[in-house]
């Protein structure tokens, strides 16, 4: 009998098992040395909590609103590329697993089931997650299909428009849809369930983009397609005109600079994302959860922040709310447990991170997620936080 799943990294070992070595390294690596990557979960590990006792923590909430809507945590699945080829149908499979447990769900432009697929079998209302692309006519199409589908906020990522590379996905030959070189056929041959799930999926490839630009659906490496579509000339002016074709709520992933986020906060925006897209762009940019407190202090309430990078447990979630931020955002981890065990495993990740925040809750003496602080953490000295230097 196998050993229990008690934690993210148990689903993150049953995933790597499960999923063909292209598609798994292509969630779970980063780009270049990897250093930012790293760092996510270091600088997270390295922030303690205080612990409190004798504190009445019988009644407990980890209920929050995200956008104004409710949640039952401070938690969102992020929006992640090719979830789909961690298991077929996976953004159908995390936006179930998503809608039961109460918490929002971001489809991302470069998402295998597309926005129409996932809206069908998932009628609740999910976030769409948009890339701006040189071809403006298409990208206000995809806004379109978005508001058609209910999405009920739109997340433009603004730190993709230049990829950086990632070394596995060229060293694995990874490309959509897979290309099948002598290594990687008899690594999926040797994972037959994953297969037969891909192939009976809905779609195999960019389901969003497929048939509408060309070489959407031919054997292409991400890093190629990006630099033929995704537009490098977007700046801070070009919000007016997403503002005009978007009309709901409106989040910006990618901050990580304080002036960056107090421009964002001016311009209106409803939500920024402090996030390092994973460690999978800059190489050397600061771990998400060192550059957080300094976003918040710039926005100073007039946006909501919410936070992304290397959070694989309820007590790095905590961390980050006692940060400033409204709720944090996984990606790596809700992809594990897809690719461990589906829509269940996706579940028992949210289970898992649910559980810890409740129990890093109480023993530091609170009992209620929206109402943390900085005064919950501590140096490895057990003196008050201060952020590095």
């Amino acid at each position: 009998m196998s050993e229990p799943i008690t934690n993210v990294m148990d689903l993150r070992e049953l995933a790597r098992r499960r999923v063909p070595r292209a598609f798994f390294e292509y969630a779970d690596r980063g780009a270049y040395d990897e250093i930012t990557l790293r760092d996510n979960r270091a600088a997270l590990e390295a922030i303690r909590l205080r612990q409190r006792v004798l504190v009445d923590v019988d009644k407990r909430s980890l209920a929050t609103t995200i956008l104004g809507q409710p949640a039952t945590l401070p938690l969102a699945l992020a929006p992640t590329g090719l979830t789909g080829l961690q298991r077929g149908s996976g953004e159908i499979l995390a936006a179930r697993a998503a809608d039961a447990a109460g918490i929002p769900f971001c489809l991302s432009t470069m998402s295998i089931c597309s926005i129409e697929q996932v809206h069908a079998a998932v009628p609740a209302p999910f976030w769409f997650q948009i890339y701006v692309m040189r071809d403006r006519g298409f990208t206000r199409s995809l806004i379109q299909r978005a508001i058609d589908a209910g999405c009920s906020a739109l997340m433009l990522t603004v730190d993709l428009q230049i990829q950086g590379q990632r070394h596995r996905e060229i060293k694995n030959g990874m490309t959509v849809p897979p290309k099948l070189t002598l290594r990687n056929f008899l690594d999926i041959a040797s994972k037959p369930a994953w297969a037969w799930r891909a192939l009976t999926a809905p779609s195999r490839s960019f389901g969003n983009l497929a048939g509408q630009i060309k070489g959407a659906d031919s054997l292409l490496t991400l890093a190629q397609w990006i630099a033929t579509q995704f537009d490098p000339t977007l700046t801070w002016s070009d919000l007016d005109w997403v503002r005009k074709a978007w009309p709901g709520k409106l989040i910006i992933k990618g901050v990580l600079d304080a002036e960056d986020a107090a421009i964002a906060a001016k311009a209106g925006v409803d939500a920024i994302v402090v996030s390092n897209h994973g460690g999978r762009q800059l190489d050397g940019a600061p771990a998400s959860i060192a550059a957080l407190p300094g976003v918040v202090d710039a926005v100073a309430g007039r946006s909501e922040v919410l936070f992304d990078g290397g959070i694989l447990s309820g007590q790095s979630l905590l961390k980050s709310l006692a940060l400033g931020a409204r709720a944090g955002l996984i990606g790596k981890a809700f992809l594990y447990g897809l690719g461990a065990l589906g829509e269940a495993g996706v579940t028992r990740t949210i289970e898992i991170i649910r559980k810890e925040l409740d129990v890093s809750l109480a023993l530091t003496g609170q009992t209620d997620v929206t109402r943390v602080t900085r005064d919950i953490l501590r140096n490895a000295d057990a003196s008050p936080w201060t952020a590095p230097a």
